[in-house]
């Protein structure tokens, strides 16, 4: 298993479990190997009566780059794309226990998507939130085509998804993105006691409010599935490979 993400049960953070990115050289951008061990993490979680929460962290400054591009080109030349992406977003929208998530610096693409499954989300004032996906030739993933305009409306949505304007950290929490801001220095802190103090409530009682809050998850699992079939007819297309070539070039 890859250490470019690393799975952790603090001592100090009873019952939580975390997610950490762990692969700064690349900002964070995520393989294939690192999609299966974090779906197989949330998986383990689900079953496990010692894990409460799950908790993602990146490194400092920087959250996650998004999607590794050299999986995007080895696809787009003609290789297999693999279930895993797809295996880690079932996992993640699947979560049957609280997901919290702390961001300091960039979140790109499915940096940024993950926190629409997440039910609290910490950032940093330097947090960065963007999407390039149609730069890219690409499409939304994640459902965030449906999770994004639910929450922050049409227009912030074609903004953020379509357009790939960036967000700042108080655009996302003015957006509804994120639930607060916190110091660089503090995020981590932040999110973990935020996640340890979940941990100490009853399960039940904390399972059936989530479910409530969350409502039922058949259309965005949906989506996610509709979203991957575009999302692999786009990256196989002369326009996505062109786009990923000019930024391969930079």
């Amino acid at each position: 298993m890859t250490d470019d993400v690393l799975i952790e049960r603090p001592e100090a953070y009873p019952g939580v479990q975390v997610i950490r990115f762990n692969r700064p050289a690349k900002k964070n951008a995520i393989t294939r190997a690192m999609y299966a061990k974090m779906a197989n993490a949330l998986t383990v979680a689900g079953t496990d009566d010692a894990i409460r929460v799950t908790a993602f962290l990146g490194t400092e400054g920087c959250f996650s780059a998004g999607n590794d591009m050299a999986d995007f080109m080895v696809f787009a030349m003609g290789g297999t794309m693999g279930q895993d992406v797809l295996d880690f977003l079932r996992a993640l929208a699947n979560a049957a226990k609280p997901v919290v998530s702390g961001v300091d610096g960039l979140a790109i693409g499915i940096g940024t998507t993950i926190h629409l499954h997440c039910d609290l989300t910490v950032a940093s004032p330097r947090s960065v939130f963007k999407t390039p996906f149609v730069d890219l030739a690409l499409v939304p993933e994640a459902a965030s085509s449906l999770l994004v305009p639910r929450i922050a409306g049409h227009q912030r949505a074609f903004a953020l998804l379509a357009a790939g304007e960036p967000f700042t950290a108080e655009e996302a929490q003015e957006a509804g993105l994120i639930w607060k801001i916190a110091g660089a220095e503090a995020i981590e802190e932040e999110v973990l006691s935020l996640a340890a103090n979940l941990a100490k409530k009853p399960p039940e009682a904390l399972r059936i409010a989530r479910q409530l809050i969350r409502g039922d998850r058949s259309d965005v699992l949906a989506r996610i599935d509709e979203e991957a079939k575009h999302f692999a007819a786009q990256l196989k297309s002369a326009e996505a490979r062109a786009a990923f070539e000019a930024f391969m070039r930079r």
